[in-house]
């Protein structure tokens, strides 16, 4: 709340420079804050009496909005990369998707692995456990294993996550 506003009959009153200038009525720290050409905007609501500040909010808001842009500039989303292989893959083909998987790990991103059984393959998950196993021990040195490797509908899913 902000200048008219405030309907209490007595605030807390404190100055720009975080002076405290005591208990007063809501309309004798108007005419403060009107005299300095500020506004009066309360801080604490709930305390007893209500504590309000003189300050310039346009410019408050204006410094907080700053901020929170600046705290979005620097805020860096995880983002789950996804390589599908399959059981019958063969080694020079996975050694390509570990690169891929360490060129995702390095960018501070999560990578999904998932396997794709169709078929008769569904009667052999062993097959792609063995896989998994061996990709997360390719990418042990750029990542770690987020969830263990668990069949989902048809898919036998693994995720890992940078060191």
């Amino acid at each position: 709340m902000i200048n008219e506003q405030i309907r209490d009959k007595e605030v807390r009153l404190i100055d720009v420079n975080g002076e405290q200038l005591g208990i007063v009525s809501s309309k004798e720290a108007q005419k403060i804050a009107d005299e300095r050409k500020l506004d009066l905007v309360k801080i604490a609501p709930t305390a007893k009496p209500p504590v309000c500040r003189i300050m310039d909010y346009g410019k408050y808001k204006f410094d907080q909005a700053k901020k929170e842009k600046e705290a979005r500039k620097r805020q860096k989303t995880v983002d789950v990369k996804e390589l599908r292989l399959s059981p019958s893959i063969d080694t020079h083909d996975i050694q390509v998707k570990v690169k891929k998987a360490i060129e995702f790990l390095k960018d501070g991103d999560k990578v999904k692995v998932s396997i794709r059984f169709r078929g008769r393959e569904i009667g052999n998950t062993k097959v792609g456990h063995t896989i998994l196993e061996g990709f997360a021990n390719d990418v042990a040195e750029y990542g770690v294993v987020d969830k263990q490797p668990k069949m989902e509908a048809r898919s036998l899913v693994m995720f890992l996550a940078p060191k």
